[in-house]
């Protein structure tokens, strides 16, 4: 191959992405010639930088806070899922040089329960979604996907969850945070993508004793791998999944885009991205 294919995690900073290390274990495990690293993107070059992705010498890439809004404004093309969060985390070139944007978050969200909780959708029919910002978007976006009926936007600004309800339709509902208890005992499913919980954040302070014994606890956090949530949710017989397979999943698209191989998220890359997160604990 003359020139081998090359993809970065693009946006202001990238030193501490894992990208690099994700799609680094597959070049090796597939053996194949390409790389993947950083760009550091200033915000003041960001437009041009997008704009021009072409003249970058990539052939595709992700994209990272704060420039996911401004890549997809930038995008030729963007599939459903970026069309409806206005925002994209990953872009490759087209074969006539378009710049073509996609949002994976919600595919990761669903490939992770997916792989550690098959099935889950098939009872499925009402989630509670702790708080507002673009995960939580990614996440009632793809819930909805699945045909979930009730989607509850439980957060502390109120005005937030109802204007993620308002672009989503009847199907979610915006509810203030002193609402949660009275939820909690009608979830199927309850997801936390706030930062609450998060390694160096304040904690989520949530009362779980209404929660089904059978409905799904998820985090989007995934430092530390296992939340407070988690655990008390464990601890009380709930399944569980863990944030980290999001991560890992999203990134599932892009490498087939640019590297023409679809990855496998296997118990050797989550290990290797684990051993990572302890280092760095």
């Amino acid at each position: 191959m003359s020139n081998p294919p090359k993809a970065a995690i693009t946006g202001w900073p990238v030193t501490h992405s894992r990208s690099p290390m994700v799609h680094g274990y597959w070049l090796q495990k597939y053996g194949i010639e390409g790389s993947y690293g950083r760009v550091a993107v200033d915000p003041v070059e960001a437009k041009n930088f997008y704009k021009n992705f072409a003249e970058s010498g990539l052939t595709g890439g992700n994209v990272t806070v704060p420039h996911k809004e401004l890549a997809a404004a930038c995008c030729d093309e963007l599939d459903d899922a970026a069309k409806a969060m206005g925002a994209c985390n990953t872009l490759w070139l087209a074969e006539d040089g378009r710049l073509m944007g996609a949002n994976t978050d919600g595919i990761g969200f669903l490939g992770n329960l997916d792989q550690f909780a098959p099935g889950w959708d098939k009872q499925a029919g009402t989630a509670v979604v702790l708080g507002a910002g673009g995960a939580a978007r990614a996440i009632i976006w793809s819930l909805l996907s699945r045909g979930l009926k009730t989607v509850h936007i439980v957060n502390r600004t109120l005005e937030k969850a109802q204007d993620l309800a308002e672009q989503f339709g009847s199907s979610t509902i915006a509810q203030p945070w002193d609402k949660l208890g009275d939820l909690i005992g009608t979830a199927d499913i309850l997801i936390n993508t706030t930062a609450l919980g998060m390694t160096g954040k304040p904690p989520l302070e949530i009362d779980l004793s209404d929660l089904p014994k059978t409905a799904l606890v998820t985090d989007a956090v995934y430092s530390p791998l296992k939340t407070d949530l988690l655990r008390q949710a464990e601890e009380r017989g709930n399944p569980v999944v863990d944030g980290l397979g999001m991560l890992l999943h999203q990134a599932v698209p892009g490498f087939e885009r640019w590297f023409g191989i679809k990855p496998v998220v296997d118990d050797e890359l989550r290990a290797l991205i684990i051993a990572d997160l302890e280092r760095s604990a």
